[in-house]
């Protein structure tokens, strides 16, 4: 049996975080992040429409990137402090992620985070709060999924948390919080969108109602994301919507290896972070490689190649090369590295990489064990071996085809 769960309300177009005012409640907290939200006025509006429906406001802000379990904590405890029957969390996916553990905690208290990671085991929430979701960038889809990230510092492990019950109540897709968002956090979100269509469509939990959403995501993402690039407006509307959508088709038919490698690379390196999209965006090609030894798989790729992107081909082969040429050739015109080995501050190009390479050797084995064993690995359409997942990584650091 199968199962499609998405929030009962989605509003999108300018203007819909005002649909806040239409919620119903006595008090509602917001969860948001380290301030673009307040500068760009947009949480304002939110207090104020909440104010109006006749809401006492508590604020929660300053939720880092990547939000670590500390400030989970930190947020649920606020939240039985003040005791909200809604949750609004606004800003982009560390925000949302954030609030969606902090809900958890909050409605169980002595549910610890080890339990929480066990994929799809959550208790039963809204027993004292609801959720609203508005989102600021064009990527995680986070106002939509049964998904949430939070990074364990201490292990350097970035877990994904997943479980239909945290899929929110109300969603709210505003294009006009995305127009000041900055070229390289649109190149990183838009290719963590792509990543999430397209594993999404190879997913072996996949269904006709996430294959739907998948496909039309995928030819918008590619059409529109080099326009957005460029911070056309037009473009970023479309990017709001065609990430969300790729949402709607991951959250219920899951993810691939991707995923579960960004996950697992993210924070395990003393150099830096591998911001999450744009990990996706150097893994995604290498990964469509690996899974293409899979007939369904191959399949299914070169269905996108030549269907929804008409590019060039007459083999299946052909055309999966096709497919993951184009992916190189959307990296380059969003200057985001082909490789770890070329992964410089914040993401972009660079002639050295600050992972270096013996730290990379040195933890390979333990990373490839972690990916493995991480949530989105099992809907992968082909299980890796050890010691494929570790020639594997090897690949999306050295920038090398996969042949094995």
């Amino acid at each position: 049996m199968g199962r499609f769960t998405n929030p009962r309300d989605l509003y999108f177009g300018e203007g819909a975080r005002h649909e806040v005012k239409n919620l119903k409640g006595e008090r509602a907290i917001i969860v948001t992040g380290g301030g673009s939200m307040r500068r760009g006025g947009f949480l304002q509006d939110v207090e104020s429409d909440l104010k109006a429906a006749g809401f006492e406001v508590s604020i929660f802000e300053g939720v880092e990137s990547d939000p670590s379990v500390e400030t989970v904590m930190r947020g649920a405890k606020a939240m039985e402090e003040f005791q909200p029957d809604w949750i609004v969390a606004i800003g982009g996916g560390s925000p949302i992620d954030a609030a969606k553990a902090m809900w958890l905690f909050y409605e169980y208290p002595d549910e610890t985070f080890e339990q929480a990671i066990v994929p799809f085991s959550f208790p039963e929430l809204r027993t004292k709060a609801k959720f609203c979701a508005i989102a600021s960038t064009s990527g995680t889809a986070t106002e939509v999924t049964a998904f949430s990230v939070i990074t364990d510092y201490e292990k350097g492990i970035k877990y994904p948390l997943a479980d239909f019950n945290i899929t929110p109540d109300v969603a709210i897709v505003d294009p006009e919080l995305t127009y000041t968002m900055p070229q390289k956090l649109c190149a990183h979100t838009g290719m963590d969108a792509l990543t999430h269509a397209i594993e999404a469509y190879v997913s072996t939990a996949g269904s006709m109602f996430t294959d739907a959403n998948a496909l039309h995501a995928i030819r918008e993402i590619v059409e529109w994301l080099p326009k957005s690039y460029t911070g056309d407006k037009e473009a970023r509307q479309h990017m709001h919507e065609a990430q969300c959508i790729a949402g709607i088709a991951f959250s219920s038919g899951l993810l691939g290896i991707v995923h579960s490698m960004a996950h697992k690379t993210g924070a395990a390196f003393t150099g830096d972070h591998i911001i999450h999209g744009c990990a996706n965006a150097m893994y995604l090609g290498k990964v469509i490689q690996f899974n293409a030894k899979d007939e369904r798989a191959k399949s299914r790729y070169a269905y996108i190649a030549k269907e929804v992107l008409h590019l060039a081909g007459e083999t299946e082969d052909e055309l999966v090369a096709s497919l993951v040429q184009e992916i190189r050739d959307l990296n380059d015109k969003l200057d985001i590295p082909q490789g770890i080995k070329n992964y410089g501050k914040g993401g972009v190009k660079a002639d050295e990489s600050i992972i270096d390479y013996a730290e990379f050797e040195e933890k390979k084995s333990r990373i490839a064990v972690d990916a493995i064993g991480d949530a989105c690995t099992g809907s992968n359409p082909r299980q890796p071996t050890p010691e494929e997942m570790e020639k594997l990584l090897e690949c999306v650091y050295n920038d090398v085809d996969v042949d094995f």
